[in-house]
């Protein structure tokens, strides 16, 4: 067993917690309770400035500054200091804007994700083992870029980028899987195809996926519950297909008309 998990089946476990930015009265988080189970597929929605992607920062162990009591993968977060390489390597990020190295290949960009497993000496040289170059041919196979391996990361379409993107975090092995409005700047069908790539990858591997996304009722279809955040707090949780016309007016300020009786 991974020394790093805990016994109980929960992999995120937040209690009583605060956080606001450095000179900022308000609360950008605002969270009494919130557990989340291992492989649960779960997405987090609200409004802008709602606390999604501050929320995402904390559990991936790179937030620092709130009050409370946060436990991820049966470790204990602090809030005055980061979460070590290694332990953090157990958690994967796909960020909304890529975050590729562009002038590089598709290979060395999902190389990247196994930085976090490989001795800091070694990765500095370029070396690799074979466990390393397994996980990096695997995760390439898995979004479909075998035949792009080779191909500059600047040549390749918005929905080709996140596929990378995703590969990379996938060559890390990780537990937990986030993505944090993945497919905001895709295409309606380029964005359907990443989040089944998510849910599949994530179902596959036994991976705890979280999402953050500005698009209920897309997202609705590829996860199992969905958080709704307000003011940095917790409006609504609930199954995905359990979620109400007026939760979601109240969420992000819609008129809901009701029907003629």
């Amino acid at each position: 067993m991974n020394p790093i998990m805990s016994a109980h089946s929960s992999q995120i476990d937040i209690s009583d917690l605060t956080f606001s930015y450095s000179g900022q009265g308000a609360r950008i988080l605002d969270i009494r309770h919130l557990s989340i189970e291992t492989g649960e597929r779960v997405a987090f929605i609200g409004a802008t400035g709602t606390g999604k992607t501050t929320l995402l920062r904390l559990i991936d162990g790179r937030l620092l500054g709130w009050a409370g009591m946060v436990e991820v993968l049966g470790r204990t977060l602090s809030p005055r200091r980061a979460a070590p390489r290694s332990w953090n390597a157990n958690i994967g990020f796909v960020f909304q804007e890529y975050a590729l190295i562009e002038r590089s290949t598709v290979y060395e960009n999902v190389r990247n994700g196994r930085l976090g497993r490989t001795h800091p000496a070694l990765s500095l040289f370029g070396i690799f083992n074979d466990r390393d170059e397994t996980a990096i041919t695997e995760a390439i196979n898995d979004v479909g870029l075998a035949d792009l391996a080779d191909q500059r990361v600047d040549q390749l379409s918005g929905g080709q980028r996140q596929r990378v993107a995703v590969a990379r975090c996938l060559s890390q092995e990780p537990s937990i899987l986030i993505a944090d409005e993945p497919v905001s700047s895709l295409d309606p069908t380029s964005a359907e195809k990443v989040l089944d790539l998510l849910r599949a990858c994530a179902v596959a591997r036994g991976a705890t996926l979280l999402i953050s996304s500005h698009q209920p009722k897309l997202v609705a279809k590829y996860v199992d519950r969905i958080i709704g955040l307000k003011q940095g707090m917790v409006a609504f949780d609930t199954a995905a297909d359990a979620v109400t016309a007026e939760e979601l007016g109240s969420l992000y300020g819609w008129h809901v008309t009701q029907p003629a009786a």
